[in-house]
């Protein structure tokens, strides 16, 4: 009786474990589901929506200009942002200020991305912390999936591109 009661525990953690991993290696390395919360994305994205996140493109560095991204906070590593790639590295993009007085150009560093939200004037990004390692990346914003008037893939930015050679 206690060897079979045994035996049952022991393969219940075993099956435990085996799906615990599968569960860390699928959301590690394929994706899930996150909820952005913040004005700093609006109007693409607006607080409390839904999004799927692939965590694929930051393993094979296919991140391009334009993708919205997720990433650990370069001032905060226990929360994540949700930005807009502007610039790859050797890129030269247009630096605002919050307030869009003062413009600039800054060149974003090897192994490093631009990032700004689309709502600029509500946005804390790479214009306040600068340039974010590669590494920051956590995954890629490929489709919206709440609310579900809204559920597709993402449009584009509302506010054009800012690189100096285009």
């Amino acid at each position: 009786m206690l060897r079979s009661i045994l035996g049952k525990t022991f393969r219940l953690l075993g099956y435990t474990l085996q799906y615990g991993c599968i569960a860390h290696c699928a959301f590690e390395y394929v994706g899930g589901v996150v909820v952005c919360s913040g004005p700093s994305m609006e109007p693409t994205i607006q607080n409390s929506d839904i999004v799927f996140a692939e965590n694929l493109s930051r393993h094979f560095y296919a991140i391009q200009r334009g993708d919205i991204i997720i990433a650990k906070s370069p001032s905060d590593p226990k929360s994540n942002i949700c930005k807009r790639v502007i610039g790859l590295e050797g890129d030269k993009v247009f630096t605002h200020s919050p307030s869009d007085y003062l413009k600039s150009h800054s060149y974003v560093p090897r192994g490093h991305v631009w990032l700004e939200g689309d709502n600029l004037q509500n946005s804390t990004d790479s214009r306040y912390y600068g340039p974010i390692p590669y590494g920051l990346i956590r995954g890629r914003i490929c489709l919206k999936i709440w609310p579900l008037n809204d559920f597709g893939l993402l449009r584009d930015s509302p506010n054009g591109h800012r690189f100096s050679d285009e």
